[in-house]
């Protein structure tokens, strides 16, 4: 079991975009019929949707996603749950400045975000955090479990 990071920072109006964020539904909509509008632009939007999630590198709704985007996007890559969290960690500490709520900012809290991160990674789970930004922006991180991922084994590892 192995472990890969991901961030992704950027504006809010940008990640609030959900259709990017969510794989397509594996069954394409049945063919408009002649002269139906609504259903060609249902038919084109599952197209662009099925053309972009897998190569956006807008962070997924469900974390284990990740696996399937670019390899380009991997951060990181470690076997111990304990540094893919001290990434983490380091994430946070860096951009812990930026965070709107000043709750978000406290060292102890970070501290015990970090904590409950590698316990989960270690028992196989992933972990995901999110935090508005000051402008509006958004920072997303999460460490993926691979090798295989306990909540979608059938998607493969991006390094293998």
């Amino acid at each position: 079991m192995h472990h890969h990071a991901y961030l992704w920072t950027g504006p809010k109006d940008r990640f609030d975009n959900e259709a990017l964020r969510r794989p397509p539904h594996p069954q394409p909509p049945p063919p408009p019929a002649p002269n139906d509008p609504t259903g060609e632009r249902l038919l084109q939007r599952y197209r662009e949707v099925a053309a972009e999630f897998p190569t956006s590198d807008l962070p997924p709704l469900e974390t284990a996603y990740w696996l399937i985007k670019p390899r380009s996007l991997v951060r990181g890559t470690w076997d111990e749950a304990k540094e893919a969290a001290a990434w983490l960690g380091e994430r946070l500490a860096e951009h812990a400045y930026r965070f709107a709520d000043g709750h978000d900012r406290d060292t102890g809290h970070l501290s015990r975000l970090v904590d409950s991160a590698a316990v989960r990674l270690a028992t196989g789970a992933d972990v995901s955090y999110g935090f508005y930004l000051e402008r509006p922006a958004y920072l997303s991180m999460a460490v993926v479990t691979c090798s295989s991922n306990r909540s979608m084994p059938s998607l493969s590892c991006p390094l293998g």
